[in-house]
């Protein structure tokens, strides 16, 4: 039987179909760009097109989306279309091939307001329990294809498991304060201490979810690195992050002052992964701890699969203002 990859042209979709594949797995690619993963190409809008790629599909992993980087260049209905109608199409098609366990890739993006607390609050603690507050169309619609999801499993008895996964990508921040303040290896070290995953373990993530959908039924999950904070440290975490980490570990000042690196200043929430870890049997390698052994060794903190897919972008251009336009 066959796993239905959607997305196969993007950072989440190449990674999987070079793991599935490596390992062995009966694997179909399909997006609406053309690439060396991707089998198909049409749109998950066309019925007619993804009933012809979901036959003998028995697991389907939904990563096609438009992103957070689109709502500037997209419009609403453009995000409706692609992230709500099409995911409604991917689900009944899904259901009509007797597909037995569809894995929805969201983001932590949908939490929205609920992930910046008022000037003088602690950080967020955000779990799967914390409300989402999208901020746009983006989480709006991602919100709704998770609600979708939900539908089908308490209607139809489809198995389904949302993964809100963080950043994984390794383009440079969109942030210009950020991008002028920090190298990009900087940032993306300092957000695994709270609000960043690697692509490999985002794929184990999503292999487990396939294994365990069927026992579980429907769940959503934060896929995160595992964060070495408790909620004792929220309160200092907004006031004075370094002196947190720096008391976590005791080393991090030396190995940043050899690559001219700063540890933040302040940190606003902390993503928590510990129920994808208890129910999904979910093992994430890459963390702040793996940054700073990486460093102590001379190596690069990202994992190989994370080097070999590299930068891929969201746009067909280029801006003058950053990785791309902010609305």
């Amino acid at each position: 039987m066959t796993i239905l990859v959607t997305g196969s042209a993007g950072h989440l979709g190449e990674a999987l179909m070079r793991s599935l594949r490596e390992g062995g797995e009966s694997v179909r690619g399909i997006d609406v760009k053309s690439s060396p993963f991707t089998d198909s190409i049409g749109s998950i809008t066309d019925r007619a097109f993804i009933r012809a790629c979901m036959k003998g599909v028995q697991t389907v992993m939904h990563t096609a989306t438009l992103h957070k980087p689109h709502v500037a260049t997209h419009s609403k209905q453009d995000f409706i279309d692609t992230n709500i109608t099409g995911t409604l199409i991917l689900l009944e098609e899904a259901l009509a091939a007797g597909v037995n366990a569809f894995v929805f890739t969201s983001t932590t993006s949908t939490f929205g307001a609920a992930l910046t607390p008022a000037a003088g609050e602690p950080a967020a603690w955000i779990t799967e329990d914390v409300t989402p507050v999208p901020k746009n169309i983006y989480g709006v619609t991602k919100i709704a294809a998770e609600d979708l999801c939900h539908l089908f499993f308490r209607k139809e008895r489809l198995p389904v498991i949302v993964l809100r996964t963080s950043r994984f990508f390794p383009e440079e921040d969109d942030d210009a304060t950020v991008r002028d303040k920090f190298q990009p290896a900087n940032v993306q070290a300092n957000e695994l201490l709270n609000r960043r995953v690697d692509v490999e373990d985002v794929v184990s993530a999503h292999v487990q979810a396939a294994r365990k959908a069927h026992g579980i039924g429907f769940g959503r999950y934060i896929i995160s690195a595992t964060t070495p904070f408790s909620r004792s440290d929220l309160a200092l975490l907004r006031e004075n992050a370094a002196d947190v980490v720096r008391r976590l570990f005791p080393e991090c000042d030396a190995l940043y002052a050899n690559r001219k690196w700063q540890l933040p200043a302040s940190l606003d929430r902390v993503y928590v992964n510990q129920r994808a870890i208890a129910e999904l049997d979910w093992q994430p390698k890459y963390d702040f701890r793996h940054v700073l052994e990486s460093l102590r060794n001379g190596r690069d903190f990202a994992s190989p699969l994370a080097r070999a897919i590299g930068s891929k972008g969201y746009h067909g251009q280029t801006f003058d203002k950053g990785p791309y336009p902010v609305a």
